[in-house]
């Protein structure tokens, strides 16, 4: 089953990073998130991804053409270009088939993903999406079964949001009982990690958002929600990047489910 990785967009909001790079590659550790998005799907088999490229596009493509040449020592003849590369004490290499499809710098996610199905091979059914800037701890395994029962269209992972500010609660005198700092919401957003079969792109229509099909299909009682009530954690802004670094620094990342 293929992933469609949505990497197209600017990420205005964390300008102190994208100015120079996409989103995708703003690195946590010493990674890309892009790449520990990659590392989720591949734990539970699922390797072959479709990556919808946008700005910055070109940034994407040589982080993993020269791949080889970032993990391993080599000797190059500047005048030939002739390499040799030292393989035998290159670390353990990523097993990733990856399809890049440049889908525009203004595209709106809906259409990046329309522009994508052509490489979708016609014998698979089903397909997954989801965000370039989201990790979590969600099982992949379980969330294509729970698809694959619910026989519905297409299945998204709904978190529950933080609220971003402090929330107080007061009585009746209108004095604070209560403070919250930054409390997790009780609604269900969409948190990427979705999974549809192709009818989907009967749904989905050029010059659209992703959301224009997901109303569609939700009208039409087609769209079913999987309750993630574990770790999932987007980057959107400069604060959020640092947090999400924190959080790996530790030692303790929920995402890191590979050895």
């Amino acid at each position: 089953m293929k992933v469609i990785i949505l990497c197209g967009g600017t990420g205005t909001r964390l300008k102190e990073e994208t100015e120079y790079k996409p989103k995708p590659m703003v690195h946590i550790g010493n990674q890309p998130i892009l790449w520990h998005i990659m590392k989720i799907y591949a734990s539970y088999g699922y390797n072959e991804f479709i990556l919808a490229l946008g700005y910055k596009a070109d940034y994407i493509k040589d982080y993993f053409l020269n791949q080889k040449a970032f993990t391993s020592d080599f000797t190059l003849e500047t005048r030939h270009h002739k390499t040799k590369f030292y393989l035998e004490d290159r670390p353990e290499v990523d097993n990733f088939k990856i399809t890049f499809v440049d889908t525009g710098l203004e595209t709106l996610p809906g259409e990046r993903i329309l522009r994508c199905q052509k490489y979708i091979p016609k014998n698979d059914k089903y397909f997954m999406v989801t965000y370039g800037d989201g990790v979590s701890d969600v099982n992949i395994d379980t969330l294509v079964k729970f698809h694959k029962k619910q026989k519905t269209i297409g299945t998204l992972t709904g978190i529950h949001p933080k609220f971003k500010f402090g929330a107080v609660k007061v009585n009746k005198e209108n004095k604070v009982t209560e403070f919250s700092e930054k409390p997790i919401l009780q609604d269900w957003v969409n948190g990427g990690y979705m999974i549809f079969d192709k009818r989907y792109f009967e749904y989905q229509k050029p010059g659209e958002l992703e959301h224009a099909a997901l109303k569609r299909l939700s009208d039409i009682n087609q769209l079913s929600l999987y309750k993630h009530e574990g770790f999932w954690f987007a980057v959107d802004t400069n604060k959020e990047y640092e947090d999400l670094n924190k959080i790996w620094k530790s030692g303790k990342a929920p995402w890191k489910i590979w050895k």
